[in-house]
């Protein structure tokens, strides 16, 4: 019995999920609450919205599509909960989660369970393990800590350069990788510091940061502490100029730092309306029709590209045989168009291709494009 019991086990794992059930399940795994609510509440709006749209044309080869949402705050332990809880629930494909830490945390309970995982997690060690169900719908740190240090040193020209970040997975790498970049291209780092996310009070580690007289702070970190770091760092009379990575890139980052937010600098992947494909155009005024306002950032959209580009490989295929969709993705002969862009995988499951953006807040909190590559 046990022979026949590993047996079973090892034919399920190389053949991937065969979709039986009435409907097509998709997961949804996100911060629906906790500091980054507002993006995970942007995924689930999004899977829902195309989900009632693929419905409302017969679904996926027949099959009507069921979402399954699982909150996972933003934190490690809540991810590999939802995991299991989706697995369980019988999801053929997981949409997220927002961060490289959930995201990581939920990898290996989806590849064993063959369970394909779409997500916007930036850390390059996602796609490192070999995990054939892993599909990053975004770009990695590297491609960005190289853009943003030759923005710094070659563009600007910053002479002294701050590099800060959480300890987060995603931040933590985002911001070693960026260091790493700007003393390749022979930059200047007078230092390397780290925040603890949700603090608040960033006082000390800001007055450490001012007696070093920097030109330029980049924070690799999120938009929950982005804001709030602007804020403080123009209070404190810090007067470099200030840089947010990919994930400062959401309208929560103004309303926390105020009237503060003007001169600041976020550099992201174009967002729609500077690439406006005719799918985007069409996606989102459907969502500011159903949900009343627009898209928090890029990262849902990024994350429905995820989720347009396994059921497009399923229809290819004829077949809800999840690895069979993981190949043809793996291998694709031409990119699918998408909301944000052209959308093709490499053989390891990042997403190929990016360009990148400077974008510089205005006084009314409006984007102001500085710089595209």
């Amino acid at each position: 019995m046990k022979k026949y019991l590993a047996t079973l086990l090892a034919v399920f794992f190389v053949t991937g999920i065969a979709c039986a059930a009435d409907t097509l399940k998709v997961g949804v795994q996100a911060p629906i609450t906790g500091s980054y609510a507002n993006e995970g509440q942007g995924i689930e709006n999004g899977v829902r919205l195309l989900a009632e749209q693929l419905n409302a044309k017969g679904g996926v080869m027949g099959k009507q599509i069921e979402v399954i949402v699982c909150d996972d705050q933003g934190t490690a332990m809540a991810a590999a909960i939802c995991a299991k809880d989706l697995v369980n629930k019988g999801v053929s494909m997981v949409i997220g989660s927002y961060t490289s830490t959930c995201a990581e945390a939920a990898q290996d309970t989806y590849f064993k369970a063959g369970v394909l995982q779409t997500s916007d997690g930036t850390a390059d060690n996602l796609t490192e393990k070999g995990y054939w169900t892993f599909l990053r719908n975004s770009f990695p740190n590297s491609a960005e800590a190289e853009f943003a240090a030759d923005y710094m040193v070659n563009v600007k020209k910053y002479q002294r350069i701050v590099v800060l970040s959480d300890f987060s997975t995603y931040a933590d790498g985002l911001g070693n990788a960026t260091e790493a970049a700007v003393k390749k291209l022979g930059g200047n780092i007078v230092s390397r510091d780290k925040i603890k996310a949700d603090s608040q009070n960033f006082t000390p580690v800001l007055t450490n940061i001012k007696s070093k007289n920097p030109d330029v702070i980049f924070f690799a970190g999120y938009y929950s502490d982005g804001g709030q770091l602007r804020a403080q760092q123009m209070a404190l009379g810090i007067k470099a100029d200030f840089i947010g990575g990919d994930a400062n890139d959401n309208p929560d980052f103004v309303k926390l730092a105020g009237t503060a937010a003007e001169g600041a600098y976020i550099i992201n992947v174009p967002s729609p309306d500077v690439l406006p494909y005719d799918v985007a155009k069409t996606f989102i005024a459907d969502y500011q029709k159903k949900y009343g306002e627009m898209p928090p950032s890029i990262w849902g959209l990024m994350n429905i590209d995820g989720m347009r580009a396994i059921i497009h490989a399923m229809e290819q295929n004829k077949s809800f045989d999840t690895k069979k969709a993981a190949d043809y993705l793996h291998n694709m002969k031409e990119p699918l168009p998408g909301i944000t862009g052209p959308i093709a995988f490499a053989k390891d499951g990042n997403r190929m291709g990016g360009a990148y953006v400077v974008k510089k807040i205005q006084a009314n909190g409006e984007y102001a494009h500085e710089y595209v590559q």
